[in-house]
């Protein structure tokens, strides 16, 4: 296959592969409606643009932010999106999945609070409005030091290690853990949060749970076991009414077939009956945003973050990336369209590069998205929404270009963001990592 990477100078080169993939997206010049307000519970979100979670891995020693996750969150905030989706941080002490993981807790909730104060003030500082902040918790299940998981799955407990005999996390456990999750949400309203994300995709514990459906008991099998506690969890945290939005970052496809994987058939394939039953229930509970996402980066990462340069230990894209794009902004659309009266935040921009503000004015538009939002393009280019904004389109030198770096240093638990366009921070813990890997 031809033009395995993004390779376009012009948008009409960009719409000649749609027509020759054969590829549904869509696309308008007209970026002004990206700057209309959407209403989230109580609040409005002042724009169409979101920051997506993507770890900084720089939280110190208790979890609290360390000062590249302040200069991380205020570049954020200073560029102009109008949702910060905040990096996954661990709810608990056992699921935290690394010790540079942020990790919010009774004793560092006053650190949080000064993350929260200091973003904001960035964000009036540079465009006149607050930022609407969300924080993603989370409990890292295989992929934490202690491995924890939900049910065993072959490939996956490979990729990380898990012994094949190990125990899975018993029920009892599971409701221990919808009580840990209500705490760390009403610590999060405490240090001033707009909404909280219960976490369950990408296949951390939260999401592996939504797939087990050979786990026996109250939390598997079958579809009202697999989902119960999520929706526990997000019942329990209303009817504490402890002032704070709910919302939830959501796989809608793992890619792993049946019966290991959620929004699955047999053969690995999409099939969303499940997943929209489920946004619909969620959407019935209350939950007026939610943030749309599939697959998972450590078994298959060109299906979520489809990229030109795989990284020294990842393998080249099975198919051209622009295909994976269309495949996962048209899972965002079926989403949307299952709940039309939901905001959904769509993923899967970043690698569009400078095209990405047309797709995205495309998708609201046409109403397949309610909010667009960038990860990796937001470590490379945290200024993209004031560019649109200013200048109706974004500067082919500021954008991500899918090298994979951020991804390694990540995977590595090493200090993350873009090697490239922030090279000055990141280029030398780039280096150094790369001398003290060589040849493994």
């Amino acid at each position: 296959m031809q033009q395995m990477r993004f390779n376009y100078k012009t948008l009409q080169d960009f719409t000649a592969d749609l027509v020759r993939f054969n590829l549904d997206l869509p696309i308008s010049t007209d970026v002004s409606v990206l700057q209309t307000a959407v209403s989230v519970g109580t609040k409005a979100i002042h724009n169409r643009l979101s920051i997506q979670p993507m770890e900084g891995c720089d939280a110190l020693a208790d979890g609290s932010p360390g000062e590249l996750t302040f200069r991380r969150y205020e570049r954020f905030a200073r560029g102009g999106a109008g949702l910060i989706w905040f990096e996954a941080t661990a709810a608990c002490e056992a699921g935290r999945g690394k010790p540079s993981q942020l990790y919010l807790h009774e004793s560092n909730v006053g650190s949080f609070a000064k993350l929260v104060s200091q973003t904001r003030q960035a964000g009036l500082e540079a465009t006149g409005r607050a930022p609407y902040l969300v924080l993603q918790l989370t409990h890292a299940g295989r992929y934490g030091d202690g491995k924890v998981i939900a049910v065993h799955e072959p490939e996956l407990d490979n990729r990380a290690g898990v012994d094949p005999g190990k125990p899975v996390i018993t029920d009892a456990e599971l409701r221990v853990l919808e009580d840990e999750f209500v705490a760390a949400a009403r610590l999060a309203s405490q240090a001033g949060f707009d909404a909280v994300d219960i976490k369950a995709c990408h296949r951390y514990l939260i999401s592996e749970l939504l797939g087990a459906h050979d786990r026996p008991g109250e939390y598997g099998g079958s579809y009202e076991n697999r989902t119960r506690w999520l929706k526990n969890v997000i019942t329990k945290i209303k009817d504490a009414k402890i002032g704070i939005e709910i919302t939830t970052r959501l796989n809608a496809y793992d890619a792993i077939p049946y019966p290991y994987g959620w929004g699955c058939d047999s053969e690995g394939g999409i099939d969303l009956t499940e997943p929209k039953r489920l946004v619909r229930e969620l959407a019935g509970l209350g939950l007026t945003m939610i943030n749309i996402t599939i697959a998972t980066p450590y078994l298959k990462p060109h299906i979520s973050r489809p990229y030109d340069q795989p990284g020294r230990n990842g393998y080249p894209q099975p198919e051209h990336p622009i295909i994976g794009i269309a495949r996962i902004l048209n899972v965002v659309k079926e989403m949307q369209k299952a709940v039309p009266d939901c905001v959904i935040v769509g993923t899967g921009f970043s690698w569009l590069r400078q095209f990405a503000p047309y797709v995205a004015a495309g998708m609201v538009k046409e109403g397949w998205a309610s909010i667009c939002g960038f990860g990796r393009g937001g470590f490379a280019y945290p200024d993209f929404a004031n560019d649109i904004f200013t200048a109706g389109e974004m500067s082919p030198r500021k954008v991500c270009i899918s090298c994979s770096k951020c991804s390694e240093l990540k995977g590595a638990a090493r200090l993350t963001g873009c090697v490239v366009r922030d090279s000055k921070v990141y280029a030398p813990i780039y280096q150094k990592f790369l001398e003290e890997t060589a040849g493994k």
